[in-house]
């Protein structure tokens, strides 16, 4: 076995492993070069085996023993440009990293290779800070008719309020990735004009994102009414949706289907593999190219009205022949067409960015 200081110096950590000295100054994830990317140690301090779970891109990795010290190890090689949610998985439980100051949700942590590009606007709220977020004032008790049942919608104006922001699968930017404290500091900074945030929840992500009509009835019958009266600015003649994985394949749908209510989209690693059926199936990214938006938009309709921003991370290798098949689709049929790549895998984390440059974009600006 190497010795502590020859396996974790490398790293820019000092001390023997497993002495309070060593926990005193030790930092992790620390990546460092290898080859043509980058080899990042993963720390944990406990007296119970672990592994690192991570979102989407790999299988969990197990943590290695320093002896028979409290220091659990890990590493891990990455590729160029990745940014990945992980947590300690041990026994049924998953953690955050103590170490790590950047998270999500107080039970995940965020890993970056230091050749992706930054996130500005997004605070640290990792296990180790002591940052409370702030959520929305207004709150909305929508029990809507057409989809059942009631839900409660969060709607924050930003810089003001201005056009109307609707933010599929809601809870995740309010709850994992602070999307208000983001769009405040992104209006502050002068990166995108003052907008009304609405956050809206998915109750059954599988059931209201497909390409079904119901959702976007009772968005544009109940919802938008129901913003309306809240007294809060609210620009609806300017409507954003944003969207992500089966959220991106709704939001892309309705401005298909529902051009008079939603012109301007931004999506990043839609689904747009999707028929119907294949959410159930066994591979479901194995189907037609492009799925059913693929087909629809071989029909040419005029999109000459819809400006629409794509992004997917570069590292969802499968997902790429459908987004593209996809985003050459709707460029043919006259939209004005953004296509980015985010340095992630299917991974929230990766998207934070891409929602705030693209919803800037959507609406206006370069």
């Amino acid at each position: 076995m190497r010795s502590g200081n020859d396996t974790f110096a490398a790293f820019g950590l000092s001390g023997a492993p497993g002495t309070e000295a060593f926990w005193a100054t030790a930092k992790a994830p620390a990546p460092v070069p290898d080859g043509d990317g980058w080899t990042t140690l993963f720390l944990r301090r406990g007296s119970e085996a672990a592994s690192v779970g991570f979102e989407s891109w790999s299988r969990p990795v197990p943590l290695r023993r320093w002896g028979d010290t409290d220091c659990w190890y890990a590493e891990v090689r990455m590729p160029a440009r990745l940014r990945v949610t992980y947590q300690f998985l041990v026994g049924d439980a998953a953690y955050a990293d103590p170490l790590n100051p950047v998270g999500a949700g107080g039970d995940r942590s965020i890993a970056a290779t230091p050749d992706a590009p930054a996130q500005p606007h997004w605070p640290l709220v990792g296990a180790g800070t002591d940052v409370v977020l702030p959520l929305p004032r207004h709150r909305l008790r929508w029990s809507s008719e057409r989809l059942g049942g009631r839900r409660t919608v969060r709607v924050h104006p930003a810089g003001g309020g201005g056009p109307v922001v609707l933010l599929l699968d809601g809870d995740d930017w309010l709850y994992l990735h602070p999307a208000m404290v983001a769009f405040d500091s992104a209006v502050a900074s002068g990166a995108m004009p003052p907008v009304t945030l609405v956050f809206l929840p998915a109750r059954d992500r599988k059931a209201e994102f497909g390409c079904r009509p119901g959702l976007w009835e009772a968005v544009r019958d109940e919802l938008l009414p129901l913003v309306a009266e809240s007294g809060v600015t609210a620009d609806r003649d300017r409507l954003v949706v944003a969207g992500q994985s089966l959220g991106g394949l709704s939001a892309l749908y309705a401005a298909l289907e529902f051009p008079e209510l939603v012109s301007r989209v931004a999506v990043q690693s839609a689904s747009l593999w999707w028929t119907p059926g294949t959410a159930d199936l066994t591979d479901p990214l194995g189907g037609p190219v492009g799925g059913a938006l693929a087909a629809r938009l071989r029909g040419r309709p005029d999109l000459s009205g819809l400006r629409v921003a794509f992004d997917v991370g570069e590292h969802e290798t499968r997902m790429l022949p459908h987004c593209g098949l996809v985003e050459t689709l709707a460029q043919q049929a006259g939209a004005t067409v953004r296509v980015s790549r985010s340095a992630s895998d299917h991974d929230r984390a990766g998207w934070r960015h891409a929602l705030l440059r693209d919803v800037a974009w959507a609406l206006g600006r370069d």
